[in-house]
């Protein structure tokens, strides 16, 4: 592929057309540039991606820890619950 674009180069520098070779040159540029634009918007994608990840994750070990928590506590709420209850009768 690239012996292909020398030949493109070549063949206009040698006839003279500066002008062409100009326009290729700068559809070249641009070619390489929009290759860099995406391949960040992809990078950045990927980020994010990551991210949303990571978040969601420590989201459910928060709901994990809270629910191990209710369980631990839910006994000595309940007997409190109880005593209060019967005190107040």
């Amino acid at each position: 592929m690239i012996k292909f674009f020398r030949k493109i180069r070549r063949h206009l520098l040698s006839k003279g057309k500066t002008g062409k070779y100009f326009q290729y040159a700068i559809g070249e540029i641009v070619l390489v540039v929009i290759g860099i634009l995406i391949a960040l918007q992809i990078n950045n994608w990927n980020e994010q991606r990551k991210k949303v990840n990571l978040s969601d994750k420590a989201l459910l070990e928060l709901q994990d820890e809270v629910q191990a928590t209710i369980k631990l506590i839910s006994p000595s709420l309940q007997s409190n619950l109880l005593i209060f209850c019967s005190k107040k009768m």
